[in-house]
C-alpha cells in the first residue's frame, strides 16, 4: 500500500527557563499509509501538539525527516512549508478556528485563498457535502457547535489535501453528535482520497479505528 506519511528520527527540543534543552519530541519511526485512517491517543504532556505542528510544518524539526507524498518538508523553508501545507494538508482544530465575521462560505474560501486557488463553486459544493447547503451565508455565531464543526471540516477538505489531521475535532460535541461527526469525517476523507490522522482522548470515538496508537509509546522524549 502506498505510503502517505513517513517520519524518521524526528526530534524537537525547546530551551527551558534555566537555559538548558528540554526534549519534547523524539520519534524514531512513524508511517501512515494512504488508505489506513489512524488514531493517536495523546495524554496531556505526551508531545501531541508539537508532534502535529511538526507534521503540518508549522514548526521546524531540529533533526529527522517528515516525508509527505515524497516531499521531505524538513528541507523546505518556512514560506515553502506554508504553501505545501495549504495545498496538501487539511488541519481540523478542536476550537475550529473559524473567522467570526465571515460566513460559512467565506471561511471556506479563505482556506482556498491560502492555497492559491479560489473556486466559489467548489467551496459551495463542499458545504453542501457536509450538509450546510442552506447555511452558506450564516456566520459562526448563527450556527450550532456541530454546524461550526462541519464548516471546519469543509475548510479542511476543500483543497483536496493528501492528508487530513484532526486534533480533538469532536471535543466540543456531545457523544451523539461526536459520533455523527466522526462518521462524516471518515466518510468524506475516504470519498476525497485523503489520509486521516486523528488525535483524541475519547476511547469510544477511536474504537471505530482499525489502527490506534499511543503517542507515549512512539515518543521517546517522555515529555512532561
Amino acid at each position: 500500500m502506498p505510503v502517505l506519511l513517513q517520519i524518521n528520527e524526528l526530534k524537537k527540543s525547546y530551551k527551558n527557563p534555566e537555559g538548558g534543552l528540554c526534549e519534547i519530541v523524539d520519534v524514531e519511526k512513524f508511517t501512515l499509509e494512504d488508505n489506513s485512517p489512524t488514531a493517536l491517543v495523546g495524554r496531556s504532556g505526551s508531545g501531541k501538539s508539537t508532534f502535529l505542528n511538526l507534521i503540518c510544518g508549522v514548526l521546524r524539526a531540529d533533526s529527522g525527516s517528515i516525508v509527505i507524498k515524497g516531499t521531505d518538508i524538513c528541507t523546505l523553508s518556512e514560506s515553502k512549508r506554508d504553501r505545501f501545507r495549504a495545498r496538501n494538508i487539511g488541519y481540523m482544530f478542536q476550537t475550529f478556528n473559524l473567522l467570526q465575521n465571515f460566513t460559512a462560505l467565506e471561511n471556506v474560501l479563505v482556506g482556498m485563498k491560502f492555497a492559491g486557488r479560489v473556486d466559489r463553486e467548489a467551496a459551495r459544493q463542499i458545504l453542501v457535502d457536509v450538509g450546510l447547503g442552506d447555511r452558506l451565508n450564516y456566520r459562526p455565531a448563527q450556527l450550532s457547535v456541530g454546524q461550526q464543526q462541519r464548516v471546519a471540516l469543509a475548510r479542511a477538505l476543500v483543497n483536496s489535501p493528501s492528508l487530513v489531521i484532526a486534533d480533538e475535532p469532536t471535543g466540543n460535541l456531545d457523544p451523539v453528535h461526536a459520533a455523527e461527526a466522526m462518521g462524516l469525517i471518515k466518510s468524506l476523507c475516504s470519498k476525497n482520497g485523503a489520509g486521516l490522522l486523528l488525535v483524541s482522548h475519547d476511547r469510544e470515538l477511536i474504537a471505530n479505528f482499525d489502527r490506534v496508537l499511543d503517542l507515549s509509546d512512539l515518543n521517546r522524549a517522555g515529555a512532561v
